[in-house]
C-alpha cells in the first residue's frame, strides 16, 4: 500500500519523525506545567509570578502566567521552535536531496510530472506536520488534566495546529532556498540561521517599545498571536491564516522554480550572473584544491557554509541577549528592591534557572538555557548529512580510495568538532564585546564556561548519531536524535519540579552542563559528557568498520 504513489511512500518515510517529534514536543510543553503549583500556592506568589514574568517578555508574552496554560506557554517560549528543525531538514532534502542521489531521475522516468511529484512530497510533509501537531496537542491536553489546567481538548489541538503551521512556514523557506543551492546542506544551514534571526526579530517589540512594525517581518510574530492554552485568550484566526498564506506562498514559489529549472542545476540569478566572472576552463582535475587533501579537509569544506550561517545566528542571538539584559536590568532592580525573602525571589529563580541573586546572572542564565539546545540541533543537522551520504552511496566513492573506514568516520567527526568549536568561540567573542559595549557586568570566566561548555554537548549528540547511523536510515536516525533531545530537555526541566531522584536527572546531559554562567563549569561533570561521547564515537567507528555500506 505504501508504495503505490509518491505521497504514501514519502509519508511512510516520515513515520519515525512523526512519533519522535510529536511525543517530544508534547512532553516539552507539558514540562513547565509541573512547577506551576509550587509557584502559585499563595496569593502573594500569584502576584509575584505575574510581575516577574512581565520582565521576561523577551521570551514570550506573559499572559496569565500564573495559570497552568499561561505559565507553560510563557516558560516554553522560544524553546518551542526546536520543532522547526525537522521540517527544514525534510524540506531541504525533499527535492534537492533526491537530485543529489539521483533518485529523482528514477521518479521522472515514470509517467509522472515534476509538478505532481513535488506536490505529493509537500503534501506528505504537511500531513506529517499535522499529525505531529495532533500528537503534541493530545499530550498537552493530558498534561493539563494531570496538572489541573483549565484548557480543553480543543485548545490543546489548536496549540498543535499553531505549531504545525509555523513548521510549514520554515519548511517552505528551506524548500525555496534549496532551489538556489547545489546541495541540501547549505539550504538547511541558511534556513536554520534564518530561524534564529526571526526569533530575535520577534523578540524586539517585547523589549524595545514602538518596534512592533519590525517584529511583523518575522513569521514567528504570527505564531505568537495565538495562545490556545490560555483560557480567555485563545487562538488568532488572522495569525494562523497569515502563517498558512506565507507557507503556501513560499512553497508554491519553490515548486514553481523547481518545475522550470534543470534537474541537478540551480536557479540562475541574472544580475548575479552578470557580476560574477565565469571561471577559466581547465582540463586538469582540481587535485591541489585544499578541500581535497584529506577526508577531514573535504568534510570541513562541505560544512563551511552551514557553519557560517549557524555561527552568524548564534553570535547575533548572544549579542541580542546582552542587549535585552541591559534593557531589563533597571526594571528588575526596581521591582526587586527590598524584596529579599519575598516570593518574588523564589519565582525569579525558578524562571531564571539558577540560585544566584545577581540580577545579570539570573537573566542571562535564563537566556543561555537555549544556547546548548541550539548547538545540539546544529549537530543533528550534520549527523543527518553523514547518514544521508551513506544511504545515497557517496561513501562508496570515498572508500574506493586508500582510506580506512575509521579514518573516514573520524575525519567527518573531526570536521564537525571544528565547526562546533568555531561556533562556540565566535559566540564567546561576540557576547564579550556586546557586554563591554552595553555595560553589562559579567564574570569573564563564567561567560567562557557557558559558551565553550556547550561544545561537548553538541559533540555528544553527534557521537550518538554516528553510532545510531550504524543501524538506522537517515530519517530514523534524525528522528531518534530529535526524540533524545526532547527527552533530555524534559528530564532537566520537569524532573526537579517533580522531585525526581538525582539518578534520573543524571540521564540528561543538561544536568552536567549545569548553570556555568552563574556558577562556572564543573570539570568532573564535563568529563562525564566527554567520556560518554568518546565511548559512543568509538562504538560508532567500530560498527561502521564492520558493517556493509548502505545496510
Amino acid at each position: 500500500m505504501w508504495f503505490r504513489n509518491v505521497f504514501l511512500k514519502t509519508l511512510r518515510d516520515y513515520r519515525i519523525a512523526i512519533i519522535g517529534w510529536g511525543v517530544g514536543m508534547g512532553l516539552t510543553i507539558v514540562s513547565p506545567m509541573a512547577s506551576v503549583a509550587a509557584l502559585i500556592s499563595t496569593p502573594a506568589q500569584h502576584a509575584a509570578l505575574a510581575s516577574i514574568a512581565a520582565q521576561f517578555a523577551w521570551n514570550a508574552d506573559p499572559v496569565k502566567a500564573d495559570t497552568v496554560g499561561g505559565y507553560a506557554t510563557f516558560k516554553i517560549g522560544v524553546f518551542v521552535f526546536i520543532a522547526c528543525i525537522w521540517p527544514l531538514l525534510a524540506a531541504s532534502r525533499m527535492l534537492r536531496g533526491e537530485e543529489d542521489r539521483g533518485s529523482l531521475d528514477v521518479l521522472l522516468s515514470a509517467p509522472r510530472t515534476r509538478l505532481s511529484i513535488a506536490l505529493q512530497k509537500v503534501g506528505a510533509m504537511w500531513s506529517a506536520l499535522l499529525v505531529i501537531g495532533l500528537i503534541s496537542g493530545l499530550i498537552t491536553y493530558l498534561g493539563g488534566l494531570a496538572f489541573k489546567g483549565d484548557f480543553t481538548l480543543a485548545d490543546g489541538l489548536m496549540w498543535g495546529l499553531d505549531l504545525a503551521l509555523i513548521c510549514m512556514v520554515f519548511g517552505g523557506v528551506a524548500l525555496l532556498i534549496s532551489q538556489f543551492t547545489h546541495e541540501r546542506g547549505p539550504a538547511a544551514g541558511a534556513t536554520g540561521a534564518l530561524l534564529v534571526v526571526f526569533i530575535v526579530v520577534d523578540m524586539v517589540h517585547r523589549v524595545i517599545p514602538g518596534t512592533e512594525w519590525f517584529s511583523r517581518l518575522s513569521p514567528i510574530y504570527y505564531y505568537n498571536l495565538s495562545k490556545a492554552l490560555i483560557t480567555g485568550y485563545g487562538t488568532s484566526a488572522g495569525g494562523m491564516l497569515g502563517m498558512l498564506a506565507i507557507a503556501i506562498l513560499l512553497t508554491a514559489a519553490g515548486i514553481w522554480l523547481f518545475v522550470r529549472r534543470d534537474v541537478g542545476d540551480v536557479v540562475k540569478i541574472p544580475w548575479l550572473d552578470r557580476i560574477a566572472r565565469p571561471a577559466a576552463p581547465s582540463r586538469s582535475l582540481p587535485v591541489s584544491d585544499w578541500s581535497l587533501r584529506s577526508v577531514y579537509m573535504r568534510s570541513l569544506g562541505m560544512i563551511a557554509v552551514p557553519t557560517f550561517w549557524w555561527t552568524l545566528g548564534f553570535a547575533a542571538f548572544a549579542a541580542w541577549m546582552i542587549v535585552a539584559v541591559h534593557q531589563l536590568a533597571d526594571k528588575m532592580n526596581a521591582l526587586l528592591a527590598g524584596a529579599q525573602g519575598s516570593p518574588a525571589i523564589d519565582v525569579l529563580k525558578n524562571i531564571g534557572g539558577g540560585s544566584s541573586t545577581g540580577l545579570n546572572g539570573l537573566l542571562l542564565g535564563a537566556m543561555f538555557e537555549l544556547m546548548p539546545v541550539l548547538l545540539m540541533a546544529f549537530a543533528v543537522t550534520q549527523v543527518n548529512r553523514w547518514s544521508a551520504d551513506e544511504d545515497e552511496g557517496r561513501l562508496e566513492i570515498v572508500l574506493s580510495t586508500p582510506q580506512s573506514r575509521h579514518a573516514v568516520l573520524l575525519g567527518r567527526f573531526a570536521a564537525l568538532a571544528t565547526a562546533t568549536v568555531i561556533v562556540g568561540v565566535v559566540t564567546l567573542a561576540t557576547a564579550a564585546v556586546a557586554a563591554a559595549i552595553g555595560g553589562v557586568a559579567l564574570d569573564g570566566g563564567n561567560l567562557a564556561a557557558a559558551t565553550l561548555g556547550m561544545i561537548p554537548l553538541g559533540l555528544l549528540i553527534a557521537a550518538v548519531g554516528y553510532l545510531a547511523a550504524g543501524w538506522l536510515r537517515t530519517a530514523a536516525d534524525t528522528g531518534l536524535l530529535s526524540f533524545l533531545l526532547a527527552a533530555w530537555f524534559f528530564i532537566s526541566f520537569i524532573g526537579p519540579d517533580l522531585k525526581w531522584p538525582d539518578a534520573t536527572l543524571r540521564l540528561s546531559p543538561f544536568y552536567y552542563y549545569g548553570t556555568p554562567l552563574l556558577h562556572g563549569v564543573e570539570l568532573a561533570n564535563l568529563a562525564v559528557v566527554v567520556g560518554v561521547g568518546a565511548v559512543a564515537l568509538a562504538l560508532g567507528s567500530l560498527r561502521f568498520a564492520r558493517k556493509d555500506i548502505g545496510v
